[in-house]
């Protein structure tokens, strides 16, 4: 028996054009009606559009967002949020020095990103990471961030990916992520240790008193294998890292044919 799904964004719930497939949200309805808990499980913040998706997946649901930092109930907006440690912001805005890459900062319902000289490679990447949000690209100070900070995001190109993963600090958790809509961009999530998508999934299924064989994750990306691996039913979707597709028990259509859906269709019958 299936009580909990959880569902990756990025190659999963949204594909090439940005938009969710029509059939998933007719599928969503039909699971809710089932009784279903459906939740995001994203690196994206709670907020904008990102927020909206939980809000139409299960409107009195809660959503984990943030690699597993935030944990939130959309409806009342109550959280439970796992904050970087004492001192990371020091280390990272060092690392920033050092290797002139984009640094955001997040809070549960704040982001700040400094800006960068117009046409330039940073520019982009930080704008275009903007735009896939859909929230204006508004740039400011870092200490003008807005709440606890709960987690710190590089943006990078390809080509500066493996050099960012090598300077993962003490304490900290990263996890890279790109998204299918915006090539050449890399978002590596910067977590407190212990701190991903997996614990998060447990944490959320504790609190819903739903046991791990329980509860199903669909995904698409290398980031997403840990969090397949530990629930009783892992789902890939047709367009996923081979990676992911060795440790998924079902492969469902790709996220342009709304695979998603197929993957709620099995929970059901279950």
């Amino acid at each position: 028996m299936i009580r909990l799904v959880c569902i990756d964004i990025d190659g999963t719930l949204v594909g090439s054009s940005a938009q969710v497939h029509p059939r998933v949200w007719e599928a969503a309805s039909q699971a809710r009606a089932a009784g279903l808990h459906l939740a995001i499980c994203t690196g994206r913040p709670a907020l904008g559009v990102t927020r909206q998706y939980g809000v139409d997946l299960d409107p009195q649901g809660w959503h984990i967002f943030q690699s597993g930092a935030s944990i939130l109930q959309v409806a009342s907006g109550e959280s439970i949020s796992s904050p970087l440690p004492e001192g990371a912001l020091a280390t990272l805005q060092q690392l920033q020095a050092t290797h002139n890459w984009v640094l955001e900062l997040y809070s549960d319902t704040d982001y700040v990103v400094e800006d960068y000289p117009a046409g330039s490679d940073l520019r982009r990447l930080a704008s275009s990471h903007a735009g896939l949000l859909e929230l204006p690209y508004q740039p400011r100070p870092l200490d003008s961030l807005q709440g606890q900070l709960i987690r710190a995001q590089w943006v990078v190109a390809d080509a500066d990916l493996a050099a960012v993963m090598a300077t993962e600090p003490e304490g900290m958790l990263y996890s890279a992520a790109t998204s299918p809509s915006v090539p050449d961009a890399n978002y590596i999530s910067v977590t407190a240790a212990g701190v991903d998508k997996c614990s998060a999934i447990a944490r959320l299924g504790q609190h819903l008193g739903v046991s791990l064989a329980e509860t199903m994750m669909i995904g698409d990306g290398q980031n997403d294998i840990s969090a397949l691996q530990q629930v009783g039913w892992p789902v890939a979707m047709g367009n996923a890292d081979p990676r992911l597709k060795a440790v998924a028990k079902h492969i469902v259509p790709t996220v342009d044919e709304g695979g998603v859906a197929d993957a709620l269709a099995l929970a059901l019958a279950q």
